[in-house]
């Protein structure tokens, strides 16, 4: 579904990524491993858009988008979940996930009643403003909210970042959950445990460069080398 081919970026003079090489096919969960400041967050970025200042080439579905506005990748079906979640403290859920329109025919958007149903923690606190909610209840309406946009592939940046180690497993079943719907996920993750937890196949980057790919299986076997160089 995406490949990223040679990918160079910058933030004025300062060169941060040096060629990030990475597929994910369709259906599948691929993370972005690496320390804070490898360019983890800004791959995504460059995926998605919202950064400008790139070279190389990003294809969805064998489409190059890689000069394409923000709205226009959104309506080819791509969401964005970053990772300060975005949420707003005075709207409720509900408004929440009636704001975003529904892109594109690419995407195949989820109606209220199918994200009450897979999310019902949803549906309890549809009332509830986004300051009320526990930082697990606004990732998972992070996530609704581009399901009910359409979206068919998500980039989620470290979405477990600050959460208590029960909410990290809720976390990973609603990834299951949408997996298991046809989705498909590139997850920037410094939790190597999490990754492992979820994804299919994990990707190093270091210095703004990709260089390794691992199976869940050989990330598994290697786990404590990788947490040694994760510095975690």
């Amino acid at each position: 579904m995406l490949r990223v081919e040679g990918l160079h970026a910058w933030y004025g003079e300062s060169h941060v990524l040096h060629g990030v090489d990475l597929e994910v096919p369709a259906g599948e969960i691929v993370t972005l491993v690496g320390r804070n400041g490898m360019g983890k967050t800004t791959t995504l970025r460059c995926i998605m858009g919202l950064h400008a200042a790139k070279q190389g080439r990003i294809l969805l579905d064998g489409r190059d988008i890689t000069r394409l506005a923000p709205q226009q990748i959104a309506r080819l079906g791509v969401g964005w979940v970053q990772d300060d979640r975005g949420i707003y403290s005075r709207l409720t859920v509900l408004e929440h996930l009636r704001l975003p329109p529904v892109v594109g025919p690419a995407g195949q958007p989820w109606s209220l009643e199918r994200i009450f149903e897979t999310f019902p923690i949803l549906k309890e606190r549809a009332a509830a403003p986004g300051s009320k909610l526990s930082g697990g209840e606004q990732q998972i309406l992070a996530v609704a909210r581009v399901l009910r946009m359409g979206a068919r592939l998500l980039l989620m940046d470290e979405p477990t970042e600050g959460l208590a180690p029960i909410l990290v497993r809720r976390v990973a079943e609603i990834l299951d959950d949408i997996k298991a719907h046809g989705l498909t996920v590139l997850l920037v993750e410094q939790n190597l445990r999490f990754a492992t937890m979820v994804a299919d196949r994990h990707y190093l980057i270091v210095n703004g460069r990709t260089v390794n790919t691992l199976s869940n299986r050989e990330a598994a076997r290697q786990e404590q080398e990788l947490l040694a160089y994760l510095g975690v």
